[in-house]
């Protein structure tokens, strides 16, 4: 058959439901092929969306995510998208196109190397130089990008081998399983965890896969150990529950540092060293057990005592299994903290001036959205405030990128997490900066008919940036700029407008854009000047006295 058609067939023996992207002239043959094919191809407006919505539909669903682009540009438009989903441990596979190989007339007219541009943000890359290779390329491609730890990998077709006939056969998946941890690594962290008197739980980025949340909601259940959850590992477990201490959305200084310091054994679970580092060690003094996929990364703040390296959910199993409950156990010692932590939030989410305060804005978010709704943000510095204070309550309902820290994939994200989850709340949280650098996807969601709300945080300016200059004592200097009417850009793509002028009137647009399937798009202004006060000083001050 035709090399294209081999190559959609194999692509639909992986079970790829979508392909996310925008084909150029050099993609033509695999663009017929996909016309009668199974897969659903969703047109974006610029690669760099698609690459988005590509990473965001491998987070959620554990598959591959497929995206799609030309030579030249177009591939190199994926370039942000490829290391967001390396960092994040997101499966996604990047098809790009080429010029003929075997013979051109074109000389080097848009040609780079791509394959090599690819090589340092991705777990695998290549060009497939006959249409013979492509069962075994696409199912190398595939089991790389999704075992662990997943990531990004990358295929070039070009243009002749994707015209020429082929005989080959697609490949069939093999049976795969992960390993498990050795028995006498459970035992030891066993051991260490009944001889300690104040032992936490830390739940990171590697625990967000699989079935590690069930298996830890078991051990937590059995044991009555509280935990704390990195931004990338915010809703493996309940945190409205009683045993969950915090977040580490604050690199030190946070109430839910004083949990961390006082404990003398932290179950380290899923810790992924592409977060900012939730804690340090200084010496021998307090005990750390690491539970990965994969060893530990040693650096001069993390040297963990006990590694125990298997299939995480497995691991957790094989210690809940063992463990008993210890009377020499100091669970309540975090009380205080945890009480300190709430009185503090709790405090701030009632100011109701306006432009409307992070916090305030957290709560209200929070109190519109239901249980199992998914939160997808942008990148800023409301990214700290929802880390800290907004509860999630389930594995991946609150997206946030604590890895490559990108700007412009919170709308794509929202489009991507719609289409896997049409029956869920969405809705896409992004500053006015990371908007715009994607805010032409805006017209796909419309086209898809996506019912999707999209805040904007107003400030006019890169707003996080901003804090961090005044806090180094530079002056303000370019760091501002002006907006659009962002209710009549909405409404030329042709979704629906709404523009908040009081604290008051977020929660009830927000039920209101909730309840009617459509896009919305609504702008919020938003005060940051309290952050330094806030986050700096005032947490700190407050912590330090427990």
């Amino acid at each position: 058959m035709k090399a294209s058609d081999l190559m959609v067939k194999a692509l639909e023996a992986e079970g790829v439901e979508y392909i996310f992207g925008i084909p150029g002239e050099e993609n033509l043959d695999l663009l017929e092929s996909l016309r009668s094919s199974s897969i659903k191809l969703i047109l974006t407006r610029h690669e760099q969306g698609a690459g988005f919505m590509a990473a965001t539909y491998g987070r959620l669903t554990g598959k591959v995510g497929v995206c799609l682009s030309t030579l030249g540009p177009g591939a190199t438009n994926l370039v942000t998208p490829a290391a967001y989903a390396q960092l994040g441990a997101m499966p996604m596979l990047m098809i790009t196109g080429q010029k003929p190989i075997k013979t051109s007339k074109q000389g080097r007219f848009q040609v780079i190397d791509v394959v090599d541009m690819m090589r340092p943000i991705t777990k695998y890359t290549t060009q497939v130089v006959s249409g013979d290779r492509i069962p075994s390329i696409v199912r190398e491609a595939f089991r790389l990008a999704s075992e662990e730890r997943p990531g990004a990998v990358h295929i070039e077709l070009p243009e002749d081998i994707a015209d020429e006939s082929t005989t080959a056969q697609l490949l069939k998946p093999s049976v795969a399983r992960r390993p498990i941890a050795e028995y006498k690594a459970i035992s030891l962290a066993v051991d260490m965890i009944e001889n300690a008197k104040s032992p936490v739980l830390l739940i990171g980025a590697g625990s967000n896969r699989k079935l590690t949340a069930k298996m830890l909601q078991e051990l937590v259940d059995k044991t009555g150990i509280p935990y704390i959850t990195t931004q990338m590992g915010k809703g493996v477990l309940d945190e409205s529950a009683e045993l969950f201490m915090g977040n580490t959305a604050l690199s030190s200084g946070d109430f839910v540092h004083r949990v961390i310091e006082r404990a003398d054994l932290i179950i380290n679970v899923g810790h992924d060293v592409v977060e900012k580092p939730p804690f340090f060690m200084e010496d021998d003094s307090q005990q750390v057990i690491h539970i990965n996929f994969d060893s530990a990364a040693v650096d001069p703040v993390y040297f963990p005592q006990l590694e125990v390296i298997g299939d995480i959910a497995n691991s957790i199993w094989q210690i809940k299994e063992k463990i008993e409950p210890q009377d020499n156990w100091k669970l309540k010692f975090d009380r205080d903290a945890k009480d300190a932590y709430i009185k503090h939030r709790n405090a701030s989410e009632d100011d109701d001036r306006f432009p409307i305060l992070p916090e305030r804005f957290v709560r209200e978010v929070r109190k519109a959205m239901p249980k199992d709704g998914i939160v997808t943000l942008d990148n800023g510095v409301y990214k700290i405030w929802f880390a800290r204070n907004y509860p999630a309550y389930l594995p991946n309902t609150l997206l946030l990128d604590n890895a490559l820290a990108t700007m412009g994939a919170g709308l794509p994200s929202a489009m991507a997490a719609k289409l896997v989850n049409p029956d869920k709340a969405v809705i896409a949280v992004c500053g006015d900066g990371g908007f715009m650098m994607n805010s032409q996807e805006l017209e796909t969601a419309v086209r898809l008919k996506l019912h999707i709300v999209v805040i904007i945080l107003r400030d006019d300016a890169y707003g996080m940036i901003k804090w961090k200059q005044a806090n180094m004592n530079f002056d303000n200097f370019g760091l501002d700029y002006g907006n659009p009417d962002f209710v009549k850009y909405v409404e030329s793509y042709g979704g629906k407008g709404w523009r908040i002028d009081a604290t008051d009137e977020l929660l009830p647009t927000l039920e209101n854009c909730l309840s009617d399937p459509a896009v919305h798009l609504i702008d919020v202004p938003v005060d940051y000047s309290l952050n330094d006060e806030t986050l700096n000083k005032t947490i700190r001050e407050l912590s330090s006295k427990l």
